[in-house]
């Protein structure tokens, strides 16, 4: 594995038990005790921000009966305790947090157990439980910043198992369940101690993003206190609570064309349709200024969403260099929010957060 493969961030470590989490088999040993170096690695990365589940071939009722004993059950999200492969387990854990394989670690005991894993996904890194105590301390487990967005991304995580809970539970369209969460997006410029969160988004978010940037903390500064620059920071709440900041998008201020440079959101929102919002937004504030908006775009092989966003929204193409894609919106009027979702403290061209209060209802 290359050293930038070795060194990519971690968003999620998954555990096996059995000689791992733990000293001994559960089944042999009911009063089994986790390893106390292992819990502290594990702490540790949570305070991080770095999400924590298990992939483990166990009895389900007896392994999440003893996690809840121990009092660490909850530390872990989707957990996969079964008899079938560890390599599946892995996969559905990506699948149920949206992440790429790229973005994993694994750790088993067992030699067998990462080959597999390691064989099915390639970009997943695997070590050997010896190596648990120690991961923190590697440089891919050291996110540059440690918010307060960090420390509550588990917390964050679990309010959105609550909402695919209660939607799996709703009768009725998608649409009819989203106008029950009483959804707020707030856009708003970004102040200095958003910028932390801002570098990190640039950081953290690639399927969602129009261009695959990362901008540092200095760049970010400099750009907030531009006069020729406008970054926003998008955030979504709901009646579960805040799916915290998600949205980034920088814009570049010219008297005749704004240039929206990056545009991103959190893949936690993909289904809610916020990305096109915080676009409608700035194509409003840009036809405000009497200026035309047009749209930076690079193409990957993860974010083709963001290119449809953009020509779902009628923006066409005007210049192409290999992938990379100018695009310019359309004239006319810009489309409303959605009836399911209240915009707030929508930012002005001047930067000034400007009021009332915009409502997609009605």
């Amino acid at each position: 594995m290359s050293t930038d493969a070795a060194n990519r961030p971690v968003k999620c470590v998954i555990w096996d038990l059995d000689n791992t989490l733990w000293d001994g088999v559960l089944l042999e040993d009911p009063q089994i005790r986790p390893r106390t170096e292992v819990l502290d690695a594990i702490r540790a990365l949570d305070e991080r921000g770095i999400l924590n589940s298990i992939a483990s071939r166990n009895d389900p009722a007896a392994a999440r009966a003893k996690l809840d004993e121990l009092g660490i059950g909850d530390l872990f999200l989707h957990p996969q305790i079964n008899w079938g492969s560890k390599a599946e387990s892995v996969a559905t854990i990506a699948r149920r947090l949206n992440l790429n394989p790229d973005a994993l670690v694994f750790v088993d005991d067992q030699i067998f157990e990462r080959e597999e894993v390691g064989s099915r996904h390639p970009t997943v890194r695997c070590f050997d439980a010896t190596e648990a105590a120690g991961l923190p301390a590697l440089p891919a487990f050291h996110p540059r910043f440690v918010t307060g967005e960090s420390r509550q991304r588990r917390q964050m995580y679990r309010a959105d198992i609550d909402r695919d809970e209660a939607a799996a539970e709703f009768t009725g369209s998608s649409e009819e369940f989203l106008a029950t969460l009483g959804m707020e997006f707030t856009i708003a410029p970004a102040t200095t101690e958003d910028l932390r969160r801002a570098e990190e988004l640039t950081v953290r978010t690639h399927q969602l993003n129009t261009t695959g940037r990362t901008y540092s903390y200095a760049e970010l500064e400099a750009l907030q206190r531009s006069d020729d620059h406008l970054l926003l920071l998008a955030e979504l709440t709901d009646r579960f609570g805040s799916y915290g900041k998600i949205g980034l998008a920088l814009v570049e201020l010219g008297p005749d064309v704004w240039r929206l440079k990056l545009l991103l959101m959190s893949c936690r929102v993909m289904s809610r349709g916020v990305g096109t919002v915080l676009l409608n937004e700035i194509q409003r504030l840009a036809a405000e200024a009497g200026a035309r908006l047009q749209a930076d775009f690079v193409a990957n092989d993860r974010n083709r969403m963001m290119y449809v966003t953009y020509r779902m929204g009628g923006f066409r193409e005007v210049h192409r260099d290999g992938d990379e894609v100018v695009l310019e919106g359309p004239p006319g009027e810009v489309p409303t929010s959605p009836p399911y979702l209240t915009v707030r403290g929508v930012a002005g061209g001047d930067g000034a957060v400007r009021q009332p209060v915009r409502s997609g209802v009605g």
